[in-house]
């Protein structure tokens, strides 16, 4: 069973960058992957950012395109979000993903998905970005 526990969020300025992280176990032949959801927002409108498969191919929404970098560290059973050049914009609660398991490398799209198909869901944790 996946396992997934969020860290790394916080409060920077516009500009600034963060780094967030995702424990997890278990998930290796998994698609792993970042959500982003306002508190209060219904469930509908959590939009997907980025999405790795199990090779290290990647997907992102358009939105966070060069500023965003997702990477994965199998040796230590953890999913990296990288964030740079932040915005107002992006101030959301990031939550850690995982749907699979798959045979091969395998990600469904990110832009435009709210994650209804993805099986596993962490905690989340809040990213703040004042201007």
């Amino acid at each position: 069973q996946v396992q997934l526990v969020e860290s790394g969020g916080g409060s920077v300025q516009s500009g600034g960058s963060l780094r967030l992280s995702c424990a997890a176990s278990g998930y290796s032949r998994y698609c792993m992957g970042w959500f982003r959801q306002a508190p209060g927002k219904e469930r509908k409108e959590r939009e997907g950012v980025a999405a790795i498969d199990s090779r290290g191919s990647t997907k992102y929404a358009d939105s966070v395109k060069g500023r965003f970098t997702i990477s994965r560290d199998n040796a230590k059973n953890t999913l990296y979000l990288h964030m740079n050049s932040l915005k107002p914009e992006d101030t959301d609660m990031y939550y850690c993903a995982a749907v699979g398991p798959y045979s091969g490398a395998y990600c469904p799209k990110v832009d435009g998905s709210v994650g209804y198909e993805w099986n596993y869901w962490g905690q989340g944790t809040q990213v703040t970005v004042s201007s």
